[in-house]
């Protein structure tokens, strides 16, 4: 049986896995840093690790509805 696609729960469940996953990349970016001597490596895995976060606070926001587009 197929998944009721606009089920808050089954949206909830996915936005849960997804911001998991955000969690564990981001981790692994900040953990690379170390790794390297080269500085713009360095910058642009701290880069990325910032921009996944926002990807997640976005996803946040939306689970929480803090923003107006996600309460209509």
């Amino acid at each position: 049986m197929k998944e009721n696609k606009n089920s808050e729960q089954t949206v909830h469940h996915h936005t849960h896995y997804v911001k998991e996953k955000f969690d564990e990349l981001i981790n692994h970016l900040r953990e690379d840093i170390d790794k390297f001597e080269d500085p713009q490596a360095e910058a642009m895995f701290e880069t990325a690790a910032e921009v996944i976060g926002g990807l997640k606070q976005a996803f946040d926001h939306y689970e929480e509805k803090k923003e107006k587009a996600w309460r209509e």
